[in-house]
C-alpha cells in the first residue's frame, strides 16, 4: 500500500543483506465468537508501550476508548505494557485485542502469532508523510561527538531490543557506518566492544534525558518523539543535536490479534480511519493533525526482512 517507502528503507536493507555475509492460547485466551468484540469478559482491550506514559496521553487514550465502545457495543479498556514483548504476549494470548506497535515489534509478533496491521498513523492523513525517522543524538554542549563516525567507544543507551527507531534501525545504520568493523548486533550490544558502554534506557524520552543530564553519550529515538518532547517542553532544541538521520522507517500502526473476527477488524478500521480527537494525536500518537490511514502487512515487508537480516548476525 506504500510502496514509495520501500525504496528509502531497502538502501538500508540492500547494505545488510549485503554485510550479513561476513558478519555474524492458555485460559486467559479470547475466542473470536465469544460474545462479540469483547470476548467472554465483554472488554476489548488496547495495549499501549511505554513511550505513550505521561498524563496528557493517559487523558487522551480514554477520550479513544470512550468513543470507540459507543461504536462496539462493549467496554474498552487501555492496558499500559511493560514493553513491547509484554504487548506481542498480551495479543498471543488474547489478553489485548488491539495494540499501538511500532515496525520492529510487528515484525516480532508476526514470528509469534497471527497479528494483523489495520491502520497507521500518517502526518496530515497523508500516505505520503506515513514514515519517522531514527535520530541519534548528543548533548549539544559534547565537542567530541558531532557524526555518527564520532560514536565508537563512547557510551550508548538503545531504548527497548524491540524498538524500531530505538534499537533496530540505528543497529543497521551503524553497521553500515562501519563496513571495516565487520559489526553485528551482538558486537554493539555488548560492552566494552564497539561502545564503552551499551544499556537500554526503556524508553525514548528517558534516553533524552539521560544525554540531556550527561549520563550517556548518545541515543537513537524518534524524530517525532523528539519533537513533542520539546513541543511539550520536556526538552528545549539547545540541549541536544542531531548527529545521524536514518532513511524513511513505516509509521507505527494499530494491530489486532487473530482472534478479533472479521466483523470487529472492519469497524475498527472504519473508526479508526475517521477518528479525528486532535488531543489524541497530539499527546499519544504524538504527532499534530496525524490521522489513521488504511495498512496491511505489506507495508512492513521490508522491515521484517531487515529484523530478520539483524537477527541472523
Amino acid at each position: 500500500m506504500m510502496k514509495h517507502r520501500k525504496k528509502l528503507l531497502g538502501i538500508t536493507l540492500t547494505a545488510l543483506m549485503t554485510l550479513s555475509l561476513f558478519g555474524g492460547c492458555g485460559a486467559g485466551e479470547k475466542s473470536a465468537d465469544a460474545n462479540g468484540p469483547g470476548g467472554e469478559d465483554g472488554v476489548f482491550t488496547i495495549a499501549y508501550a511505554p513511550n505513550e506514559s505521561t498524563t496528557e496521553s493517559a487523558d487522551a487514550r480514554n477520550g479513544l476508548a470512550k468513543d470507540l465502545s459507543e461504536v462496539l457495543g462493549c467496554e474498552v479498556e487501555e492496558i499500559q505494557a511493560s514493553d513491547y514483548n509484554a504487548i506481542i504476549e498480551a495479543l498471543r494470548t488474547g489478553k489485548a485485542d488491539m495494540a499501538y506497535m511500532g515496525s520492529q515489534a510487528l515484525a516480532l509478533g508476526v514470528e509469534r502469532t497471527d497479528l494483523e496491521p489495520i491502520v497507521m498513523k500518517a502526518e496530515d492523513g497523508d500516505p505520503e508523510k506515513a514514515v519517522y525517522h531514527s535520530v541519534l543524538i548528543a548533548s549539544s554542549d559534547n565537542d567530541a561527538i558531532n557524526s555518527i563516525e564520532d560514536i565508537k567507544g563512547k557510551t550508548m543507551a538503545f531504548v527497548d531490543p524491540d524498538s524500531t527507531s530505538g534499537n533496530l534501525v540505528p543497529t543497521a545504520e551503524i553497521i553500515q557506518a562501519f563496513p571495516d568493523e565487520e559489526l553485528n548486533s551482538d558486537i554493539l550490544h555488548t560492552n566494552g566492544d564497539f561502545f564503552e558502554a551499551v544499556s537500554f534506557s526503556g524508553s525514548h524520552q528517558a534516553g533524552l534525558q539521560a544525554v540531556i543530564k550527561g549520563d550517556i553519550d548518545v541515543v537513537p529515538i524518534s524524530d517525532q518523539i523528539l519533537a513533542s518532547e520539546i513541543a511539550h517542553g520536556n526538552a528545549s532544541e539547545g540541549d541536544v543535536k542531531i548527529i545521524h538521520e536514518s532513511g524513511a522507517i513505516p509509521a507505527e500502526a494499530m494491530v489486532v490479534g487473530e482472534h478479533v473476527n472479521q466483523e470487529t477488524r472492519d469497524k475498527l478500521t472504519e473508526f479508526l480511519t475517521s477518528y479525528d480527537n486532535e488531543d489524541y494525536f497530539t499527546d499519544v500518537i504524538k504527532v499534530p493533525g496525524a490521522r489513521f490511514i488504511a495498512c496491511d502487512m505489506s507495508d512492513y515487508e521490508d522491515i521484517i526482512e531487515l529484523n530478520k537480516i539483524i537477527n541472523e548476525f
